[in-house]
């Protein structure tokens, strides 16, 4: 019992440092609904999963946003991102209504990632609470969910992927035509940027696991 007992606040701390993007914010709207929020906070940490296309048993959302080419895109933690690494968001155009797909097949592409800085070495999401982008705004119009996941890399050669998924409709698009691809499999878990021991010796270059994002 005694050994518990101090072991307990360790524990607490693990769980404080984990977090969940649980808001979406879209042009001028923050929503909870639109969400399907991820059944608890543990990370996922294999890249071969379906579990890397929106976490593990995520909840329905129950609302679709509507939101503008150009406009800005992003999510709000339930926390701050206490552990470092890279990030990134992806849009997943649905092959018909957003809130019957499950995120299958090549329909994904990344729209801004996050990535390192140099001397001194950091991760450039470290501390956040938030983080959000633009719409490219020659993107087609239609129902997507757009994903957000943060790669935590405390742990060389153990990466831990926390994510979440939202619904929007994208109107006032263009005619662009993103290469895409599929979740999972758009990385590989012998990907240099999730091997990495960002703790010794100190990164000097890095590259965020992915395609390149795509601007229009």
């Amino acid at each position: 019992m005694k050994s518990f007992l101090l072991l307990l606040p360790v524990l607490v701390q693990m769980c404080s440092a984990h977090y969940i993007w649980h808001i979406l914010n879209a042009g001028g709207t923050s929503s909870s609904a639109a969400v399907r929020k991820p059944f608890n906070n543990s990370p996922v940490e294999q890249v071969s999963s379906t579990n890397m296309r929106c976490n593990v048993n995520p909840g329905q959302a129950t609302q679709t946003v509507t939101v503008s080419a150009g406009s800005s895109i992003g999510f709000s933690l339930d926390n701050s991102l206490f552990h470092p690494g890279p990030a990134a968001i992806y849009l997943g155009k649905a092959p018909g209504s957003v809130a019957s797909w499950d995120g299958s097949g090549n329909n994904w592409f990344k729209i801004a990632e996050w990535g390192a800085q140099f001397n001194p070495f950091k991760f450039i999401p470290d501390g956040l609470s938030q983080l959000s982008t633009t719409i490219p705004s020659n993107t087609p119009s239609g129902e997507y969910l757009v994903r957000i996941e943060h790669i935590a890399l405390h742990s060389a050669g153990a990466p831990q992927y926390y994510i979440s998924c939202a619904q929007i409709n994208i109107v006032n698009g263009g005619g662009g035509n993103p290469t895409k691809v599929s979740i999972p499999g758009y990385v590989s878990a012998s990907d240099p940027g999730l091997t990495v021991n960002i703790h010794w010796p100190t990164p000097t270059a890095y590259t965020v696991p992915g395609p390149r994002p795509w601007r229009g």
